[in-house]
């Protein structure tokens, strides 16, 4: 039988690389995935290059153990209600990774509803607390299914703020707003080009750049011809993956092979 980790690395597994290194260098801080893919990585990520990154049960707890994804802890570390997890949005303390359904060039993100806010063609999950945490603490995106639909020229509504946005709205929305990456199922994307637009870091194996442009709505800044590919997990990283984090293969659900 081929071992685990000889198996040549899945389209889901790059993701999951991509978004463990958002969290590379945050020291002790909160990391806060939203999906499958990124609940992989930072666990992933707590298991390799960032030991100090604090993750939560999903409810109320400070977890101690690396569980596998859907997995009961069974270390506890403090205890987190929501009013402190508040707190700690509000300090700066956490890296949030969260979805999008509409998201722009310079990373204004839409959850709330499509169409007219007035008389909206569809309602999404609303706001919710998208504006706090991009406001005030880092933020990056996973989007597993990367389209023009999702990468639009102008979200239809405003929930996390952008980097224009955040500039129009003066020195009270900038201070703390840091956008850091956007993880897709084509590539990693950041917000380097001078006017902070979003610009192309890194092409998943097996995608073109002429891909990554045709499912964009907006014109993307390339670094240049020679665009790198996302980094080869590791042998370790392999099997802490498919062994450890995610025996069952969630991540295969939300990025298929």
């Amino acid at each position: 039988m081929t071992p685990a980790t000889a198996r040549a690395a899945t389209r889901a597994e790059y993701c999951v690389i991509a978004c463990a290194e958002a969290w590379r260098g945050d020291g002790e801080i909160l990391a806060s995935p939203m999906g499958t893919v990124p609940s992989v990585a930072a666990r992933l990520a707590k298991l390799t290059f960032s030991p100090d990154l604090l993750l939560t049960d999903g409810e109320a707890l400070l977890i101690g153990d690396v569980p596998a994804v859907g997995a009961a802890s069974a270390v506890t570390e403090g205890w987190l209600p929501y009013r402190k997890h508040l707190t700690m949005v509000m300090g700066g303390k956490r890296h949030v990774m969260m979805g999008a359904s509409q998201l722009d060039r310079f990373g204004n993100q839409n959850i709330s509803c499509i169409g007219d806010w007035s008389r909206p063609r569809r309602q999404l999950l609303g706001v919710r607390g998208a504006p706090v945490n991009t406001l005030n603490n880092p933020v990056s995106y996973w989007v597993p299914r990367h389209s023009a639909r999702v990468f639009v020229e102008k979200v239809d509504m405003i929930s996390g703020v952008g980097y224009d946005s955040a500039a129009a709205a003066g020195p009270s929305a900038t201070r703390f707003h840091d956008l850091r990456r956007v993880v897709s199922d084509l590539g990693v994307f950041d917000f380097g080009a001078p006017d902070h637009a979003m610009r192309l870091v890194s092409l998943h194996p097996g995608v073109t750049l002429e891909r990554v442009r045709e499912a964009t709505g907006f014109a993307l800044a390339v670094p240049g011809d020679d665009v790198p590919y996302t980094r080869e997990p590791t042998a370790e990283e392999l099997r802490l993956i498919r062994d450890v984090v995610d025996p069952d293969g969630l991540r295969d659900r939300e990025v298929r092979p």
